[in-house]
């Protein structure tokens, strides 16, 4: 079974991994434009770094290189400290105010 599932995964050409990127890409930039939940948002950022690996790896296989498999290592080094960071952030701001909607946060902006 986990060889099938290898061959398949191996027969997928770099555009179809591109296509797969892109539309993640994409669903996480409306995501984060349209909603105005801080932990949506968050959470849409870390489609789009998912994406970016995705890419970045498929990259990799196609040219034989382990600069993209190394370059996703520091994308999810950096996710892993924006989470922490957007956690602690949505913690305190529920705190203070009661909600997580992001327009009742705007006087911050000025």
């Amino acid at each position: 079974m986990m060889l099938q599932l290898a061959s398949t995964f191996s027969q997928l050409s770099l555009s179809q991994y591109l296509v797969l990127s892109s539309l993640l890409f994409v669903i996480g930039l409306v995501g984060f434009l349209t909603r105005r939940n801080l932990i949506v948002m968050f959470l849409c950022t870390e489609l789009m770094f998912q994406a970016a690996a995705i890419a970045f790896v498929a990259f990799g296989r196609y040219w034989f290189d382990f600069s993209g498999q190394v370059f996703v290592i520091f994308i999810l080094t950096v996710a892993a400290a924006e989470a922490a960071l957007a956690l602690a952030l949505v913690v305190l701001l529920y705190r203070r105010r009661s909600t997580l909607n992001a327009d009742d946060w705007m006087e911050l902006c000025e």
